[in-house]
């Protein structure tokens, strides 16, 4: 669990980190460099969970590198899919990170939503919905291991 105070917004005690995959830990179906030691680092503190429709046909190779098995989205409504994933795990335990226009849903329902650039781009509704911006994978996930930087940029 990551515990914090942002000034202006309360407590925040987070359990989970939902992640989509492709645009934001991987590119073309490779997971960016870097990637696999963070979520490592994590996991001792938080649940990783990983949302994907596997676009690029290449999630068995990923999930066997982190470890874990990501939630298949299905084809059609995925927006709606991510966010009803948040609901069920309790959106105010969960921290999601993610860059594409069906992230947008996932980034407004968790407690905390973070948008990444992206060499894929970033959809416009996922960067309006999120609570803050990254500059890419790496830095969104150093802001959990060090969540003081969060309430550095969100506290009013």
């Amino acid at each position: 669990m990551i515990k914090f105070t942002i000034p202006g917004q309360g407590d925040y005690e987070i359990e989970h980190l939902v992640m989509d995959v492709n645009g934001t830990l991987a590119i073309d179906g490779q997971l960016i460099d870097g990637v696999a030691g963070k979520i490592t680092t994590l996991r001792t503190q938080l649940t990783i969970h990983l949302l994907t429709a596997d676009t690029h046909g290449k999630q068995a190779a990923m999930d066997q590198q982190l470890g874990l098995s990501a939630v298949r989205i299905l084809p059609g409504g995925e927006a709606l899919q991510k966010a009803n994933y948040i609901r069920r795990l309790g959106s105010e335990k969960v921290i999601a990170i993610g860059q594409g226009a069906n992230d947008a849903e996932m980034l407004e329902t968790a407690r905390l939503g973070i948008c990444v650039l992206s060499v894929e781009g970033v959809s416009k509704d996922s960067l309006l919905a999120a609570d803050l911006v990254a500059p890419d994978i790496l830095s969104a996930l150093d802001l959990l291991e060090k969540p003081l930087r969060i309430v550095a940029s969100l506290r009013k």
